[in-house]
């Protein structure tokens, strides 16, 4: 099996948010890939074999599958697009969130993904003591997305990550709007064994849709201001959000696993 590690949303290796992604031309089981996405150690490894005219992606974290990944969907289309489709400039993935729409404009690959619905929620003091500072307001999707009221804090925050798993929501995005970009965020997600995720693309399915209203703005460019740090450029489409970002190449190598 080939498998490559791609840094996704930045044009440099050694930032942005690495990914392992592996091409295959069969399926094999799930505790397989469980294995694979924890012997790689990153937020996420992906998996892809092509049905037909698409291609049939899976997102595995190091606690088990997931049905949105936002940067390894960047680092798969960076990968098929370079190596596979060299003469396209539209692909398809099959996941369990639908039809993804990959689309490559120079060295930008675009990609559109379902939009989170928030409701407002209640800040309350367990949100206070897990992330260790006093959110605007809190809003509840498939995550819990924090709002402050500047981006130094959300660059100085230091939450209590055992006390972040017992809050609403799967992960925890805490954002602000930014001063060079139009936001800024970070994320945690330590219910999937991840402290902070470098660049998180499904976050941005919950922050795009807050910011776009907020700033009253339908094209935004975002910045997840972790140690690696990423950009994200970012619009809203109907009502789906529609995340462009660039990619650089680390590794290319083979797997030698019995399948």
């Amino acid at each position: 099996m080939r498998q490559y590690i791609v840094d996704a949303f930045t044009d440099k290796i050694f930032a942005g948010n690495p990914a392992a992604v592996c091409v295959m031309d069969h399926w094999i089981s799930d505790e397989l890939m469980t294995k694979i996405a924890l012997e790689n150690n990153f937020s996420e490894t992906a998996f892809i074999v092509k049905e037909g005219e698409k291609y049939h992606l899976r997102w595995f974290t190091l606690a088990g599958e997931i049905n949105l990944c936002g940067h390894a969907t960047l680092a798969f289309s960076f990968v098929i697009f370079n190596f596979f489709e060299k003469n396209n400039t539209e692909i398809t993935f099959s996941t369990l969130s639908g039809d993804l729409v990959i689309n490559r404009a120079g060295d930008l690959f675009e990609m559109e993904f379902p939009s989170f619905s928030l409701r407002e929620i209640p800040v309350s003091e367990k949100m206070i003591d897990a992330i260790g500072a006093r959110p605007q307001a809190a809003y509840l999707g498939e995550d819990l997305l924090c709002i402050f009221d500047s981006e130094e804090t959300v660059r100085k925050i230091s939450p209590n990550l055992e006390k972040v798993k017992e809050l609403d929501g799967l992960i925890l995005h805490i954002t602000a709007e930014g001063k060079e970009f139009d936001c800024v965020s970070r994320t945690f997600a330590p219910k999937f064994n991840t402290p902070e995720d470098p660049v998180c693309g499904r976050g941005h399915c919950h922050i795009i849709p807050y910011w776009t209203k907020q700033l009253q703005k339908n094209e935004l460019v975002a910045y997840q201001a972790s140690r690696r740090g990423g950009i994200l450029y970012c619009r809203m489409k109907n009502n789906k959000v529609v995340l462009a970002g660039k990619a650089a190449l680390f590794s290319i190598g083979e797997l030698f696993i019995d399948i």
